[in-house]
């Protein structure tokens, strides 16, 4: 997907700081707005960024921070302990995102290291509905559950 000048004027006004190191816009909403970034590994400033998708959008931002607050983290944490199916394509999931990653650019400071605790631990719900976005259903299980769990729907615009 590719970035514009009106894109990154977007995004700098989703976050409210100016965007930073964008490679493309990864998913957009329905009227075409900004939902995720893909973000260079290493900032102009040579910090590392490991998170490869960032949520940008207001609402959805909202939405999975509130979702954060309901503990389902905790339950996504049990049911990756108990249940060898999910923990495997969390497992691939997170190889996934580190190659897609390295292909960009191999940043040894985060090497073997994804987003959202990827592959033991539900960390960040923000970085996996990210992933899961970018990427489609079936990528991310985690992702996956929580964007199925949200009060916010990517079929509909909620941009402001």
């Amino acid at each position: 997907m590719s970035i514009s000048e009106a894109d990154v004027a977007e995004v700098t006004r989703q976050l409210g700081r100016p965007a930073r190191d964008i490679l493309e816009i990864a998913a957009r909403c329905v009227c075409g707005r900004p939902l995720v970034v893909k973000t260079n590994p290493r900032l102009a400033d040579g910090t590392p960024f490991p998170t490869l998708y960032y949520l940008t959008q207001p609402a959805v931002t909202a939405a999975v921070s509130t979702l954060e607050a309901t503990g389902l983290m905790a339950q996504l944490q049990e049911r990756l302990a108990l249940e060898p199916d999910l923990q495997a394509q969390y497992q691939a999931a997170h190889e996934s995102y580190l190659a897609e990653r390295e292909a960009i650019l191999d940043v040894e400071e985060t090497k073997n290291f994804s987003a959202g605790g990827m592959p033991e631990r539900v960390k960040c719900l923000h970085a996996l509905v990210g992933h899961s976005l970018a990427k489609g259903r079936g990528v991310n299980p985690i992702g996956d559950i929580a964007l199925e769990n949200l009060s916010w729907s990517p079929d509909h615009c909620s941009c402001q």
